[in-house]
């Protein structure tokens, strides 16, 4: 969704809906890899039934990573995808269902945004290009080091749509992969694995969900089954909300800032192509071993879990006093439908709500303030009370001067601060750095070998002379504001030496008087008073909405409808909103694959597509050349960089294309005609499914009619079956299409036409929970857990599994550490006692930096009298070394860090007895080395929690 910052700032809002994975890596044995068995028990104390893959968050990565070199060949793309699914899978295991979307032919409404997307990236890689070049030349002009260009084609993103050869070969690769996994890896033995590929219209993410919403209107469904769905986007999050699934989870990979990247000219790190200096590449290692090492790790996992979300949003949207029954179902609806105001991917945000100025907050008190007057809910089953929502926006628009005030403010102080902060930065600089071998370098920064001066003469003279030259300040010499001296007495500076950063004109003005007007003027060139036009533009707008609601919980319900301009509305326009039509045209269809790429492709493009059609987009003579603008505008609109702006595109007129390419069509060849045609799902077993005897019979009656699905066969899942003309067969060998890999030549899996379930067009999926469901244990503390615990600590949830217990110090350890450490008033029993020397044989001590505290090593035959019956400490089973840790440390440490920061008193599980500590046997008392009176080492801490610090 077309919110960047949304999901930071929810998982800061509400931090414990996120959880580490536990990823188990492969394992090396003989210089042999040894992949994971996946069909052992999840390390992440939680099994999942179903996982799916928005595959287009995947391909992306693969094909051009931001972080790495990217692949060579197509082939090595292949490969890279099918690692990272590899790397899924053994992270979450699934055990029913795999399902794998890729984006088909999206709704009109889409095209908009993936059209600006393609154009954008067209002409930002023509120019990174033509600037690659330049500099390229200018370093060799210099005499500058570079390595060989290599020579190969610009991978082009824009192929990542249906249509494209690269798709088409794409689901060809997954189905041999996915044969081949079902042939040779256990954790796929019982699995079903649904592939929908390009050719199946529909997004990626909305062609999953909406299997999810016709497999929970059959009776056969589980409704306690653990979703676990894969994508980076934000709209994930809400359309795990809308299926009020109770076990949602959604496992995306944490975003690192500020990664690394190669230089696209020599492929060293630390600077842009802009700032290559052509400088020989310096020897990583002795023998310059770790030349191909790169500097950052592998990315890491995250589960969000949306339980727990559900559980924040429950506290959050609970009011009091209702004149109608509150239900927490109903108000997660109305939650997601009010994230749709600050940005989506088929609607503009509203101007005056910001996701990063809390818009989302302000939305949820004025909705809970407001609702009382309502007398329901906005929202209902996808459908939206356009009554009650009027109430909202026009509570927000009486506000709406006071934000874009507060926003200018907010904004005028961040630059000052900025202005400030540079001004500081440039007067603590030196006034003269030495250079050559007198260069100060950081500690440890030096290479090995000692730096010569070839000539220190001429070093010093030459030193001497830069220092001479610089400006001295004299007695009468004039100082500016920032405290450095001013040229020629008084002079005033240049205005390109100022601090402040160039400005885009903001010729709109919202903090001004008139703000509406000069809005509606800049923006849509009409007068604000026009009330029509206004009119207009908020009923495409408030159109939108409802169909962006249906779309998320009911399906697509146009696919020819969009909005039709680049700017939205204020709220303070919403009025009489109520009787505004909310229907759409049914029995639209969707574009074909080709149609769709001459609706989004720029003509740069234009090599994706068959000669004749390509023509389309260059010939001046074209009847759609007005589509494929080869320069185009970008307003920022009140945004700093320009990948946050609008790209004024023209939009394209349906009618005009379909004309134009009916002249086209003949030229296909019978390839072209293939890929331009819809699709749909296709399922793969292998041989010990239960589904695989069926199948199987249904190849050998040769069947023509589509089969209703077995669901007892298949974990409830219903459907229709139909013969696949391109099937994998069992004893069939299945071909790899990428060179590298070996052809199945023992297959024994298989594959089938799936359809799912369906339903009238006016059907509704209702948006409830299912009878039968179980809410999931709760995860955050109760607000009355004071009062109802009776004393009893609170125990918080670090993971899937409420019995994990975190990794703390027993009291054996406790004593330990009191007998050898100086605590508090340094009653240890060593604590008055010199450290032996470092070379002692024992290697009992080790030698440590200033400050760092002495923990020596404990050996066993340090003290004979405490060699007492009972268990090992543990300290001697496991190692707490700070920086290395023990294994069962590493999902602990990492999950401490996303607790809330109400949760901290208390963070740990705690045994029973006072404190958190088991109680104390009677029996210690007469043992050698624990009298009872005047002890030699100080009690344990009052908490489970040990402060090393």
């Amino acid at each position: 969704m077309g919110v960047p910052a949304f999901f930071r700032w929810l998982s800061r809002k509400y931090p414990s809906i996120i959880v580490n994975c536990v990823e188990e890596k492969p394992k090396e044995c003989n210089g042999v890899k040894v992949p994971v068995d996946a069909s052992k028990p999840n390390p992440n104390d939680v099994e999942f039934d179903n996982l799916y893959l928005d595959m287009n968050g995947i391909i992306h990565p693969c094909t051009h990573p931001e972080d790495k070199p990217a692949p060579k060949n197509e082939d090595e793309m292949m490969v890279a995808i099918f690692e990272y699914i590899d790397r899924l899978f053994n992270i979450v295991r699934p055990r029913r269902l795999l399902y794998m979307a890729i984006d088909g032919v999206a709704p009109r409404a889409k095209m908009n945004q993936q059209r600006s997307r393609r154009f954008r990236a067209s002409k930002e890689g023509m120019e990174a290009a033509v600037e690659k070049q330049r500099v390229r030349e200018e370093i060799l002009a210099k005499g500058g080091f570079l390595p060989p260009e290599e020579i190969k084609e610009r991978f082009d993103s824009n192929c990542i749509t249906p249509g494209t050869e690269f798709m088409d070969n794409l689901a060809k690769c997954l189905r041999y992969y996915i044969a081949d996994r079902l042939n040779n890896d256990p954790g796929w033995k019982n699995l079903t694995v649904i592939l929908s590929d390009a050719s199946a219209p529909g997004e990626g993410e909305h062609k999953i969900m909406d299997y999810i919403r016709r497999q929970r209107a059959q009776p056969n469904h589980d409704p306690n089954t653990h979703h676990c769905l894969c994508g980076a986007d934000a709209d994930l999050i809400m359309l795990g909300l809308a299926t009020h699934e109770p076990n949602f989870t959604i496992i995306r990979e944490e975003f690192k800032p500020n990664k690394p990247k190669p230089c696209g000219l020599c492929n060293q790190f630390g600077h842009e192509v802009k700032d290559c200096e052509g400088l020989p590449r310096e020897k990583k290692g002795k023998h310059d071993e770790l030349a191909d090492s790169l500097p950052c790790a592998e990315g890491e996992f995250i589960f969000l879990r949306l339980n727990v979300l559900r559980e924040y949003l429950e506290r959050e949207l609970t009011m009091a006093s209702l004149p109608f029954t509150f239900d927490v179902e109903r108000s997660i609806d109305d939650w997601v439908f009010m994230c749709f105001f600050v940005g989506n991917d088929f609607l503009p945000h509203l101007p005056s709500l910001e996701i990063r100025e809390g818009a989302i907050d302000r939305l949820v008190n004025i909705y809970k303030n407001v609702v009382h007057k309502t007398g329901g809910y906005l929202t209902e089953s996808g459908y939206v009370n356009l009554q009650r929502v009027q109430m909202i926006m026009l509570a927000v628009g009486e506000v709406e001067d006071s934000i874009f005030k507060k926003r200018k403010d907010d904004e005028d102080s961040f630059r000052r601060r900025q202005k400030e902060k540079r001004k500081r930065m440039k007067r603590d600089q030196p006034a003269f750095t030495p250079g050559g071998i007198l260069t100060p370098h950081a500690l440890g920064s030096r290479n090995s070998g000692s730096q010569v001066a070839n000539n220190p003469r001429q070093a010093a003279y030459e030193m001497r002379m830069q220092n001479n030259s610089s400006p001295s300040v004299s007695p009468n010499t004039s100082f500016t504001s920032d405290g450095s001296p001013s040229p020629l007495g008084g002079m005033k500076r240049k205005a390109d030496d100022s601090d402040s950063e160039p400005e885009p004109e903001d010729n709109v003005r919202l903090w001004e008087a008139g703000w509406k007007q000069r809005y509606y003027k800049n923006k849509f060139d009409v007068d604000a008073a026009d009330e029509k036009f206004r009119r207009k533009v908020v009923q495409s707008y408030v159109e939108g909405l409802c169909w962006v609601l249906r779309y998320y919980y009911q399906g697509c319900a146009s696919w020819k409808w969009y909005y039709p301009f680049h700017y939205a509305p204020f709220a303070s326009d919403f009025e009489g909103i109520a009787d505004l039509p909310s229907d759409f045209e049914k029995g639209t269809k969707p574009f074909k694959p080709l149609e769709q790429l001459m609706g989004v492709f720029p003509a740069a493009s234009g090599n994706f597509l068959p000669p004749s059609w390509r023509k389309l987009m260059s010939d001046p003579d074209s009847s759609i050349i007005d589509f494929y603008p080869e320069d185009f505008a970008i307003d920022l609109n009140g945004k700093k960089y320009a990948w946050q702006g609008v790209a004024l595109l023209p939009f394209v007129d349906e009618r005009r294309l379909r004309a134009a390419l009916e002249e086209v069509y003949p030229d296909l060849t019978p390839e072209e005609t293939r890929r331009n045609s819809l699709g749909g799902d296709v399922l793969f077993v292998g041989k010990h499914h239960q589904l695989h005897d069926f199948i199987s019979e249904l190849y050998q009656t040769g069947s023509t009619e589509p089969v209703d699905v077995p669901p007892e066969l298949c974990h409830g899942i219903q459907g229709k079956f139909s013969l696949d003309e391109e099937a994998i067969l069992p004893d069939q060998v299945v071909c790899s299409p990428v060179p590298m890999l070996r052809d199945l030549t023992q297959n024994t899996a298989i594959s089938i036409n799936f359809k799912d379930p369906q339903f009238a067009e006016d059907y509704i999926f209702k948006a409830v929970m299912l009878p039968g469901a179980r809410k999931p244990a709760p995860v955050l503390k109760p607000g009355d857990w004071e009062k109802s615990s009776n004393g009893r600590q609170w125990k918080p949830q670090l993971g899937f599994n409420r019995d994990r217990r975190p990794v703390h110090l027993d009291q054996a350890a406790f004593r330990t550490l009191g007998h050898v450490m100086p605590r508090g008033s340094g009653t240890g029993m060593y604590s008055n006692a010199a450290p032996p020397p470092v070379n002692y044989q024992g290697n009992l001590y080790r030698p440590l930096l200033r400050g760092q505290a002495q923990i020596p090593k404990l050996m066993s035959n340090m003290r004979p009298q405490d060699s007492w019956r009972g268990p090992p400490p543990l300290f001697q089973q496991q190692r707490f070394d700070r920086g290395v840790g023990a294994e069962p440390l590493l999902p602990w440490n990492r999950m401490l860090q996303t607790q809330n920061a109400g949760f901290q008193p208390n963070q740990y599980q705690m045994l029973a007895g006072p404190g958190g500590y088991p109680p104390r046997r009677d029996d210690r008392g007469g043992r050698q080395g624990y009298p009872r009176e005047g002890r030699k080492y100080p009690l344990p801490p009052p908490s489970g929690r040990y402060n090393w610090n």
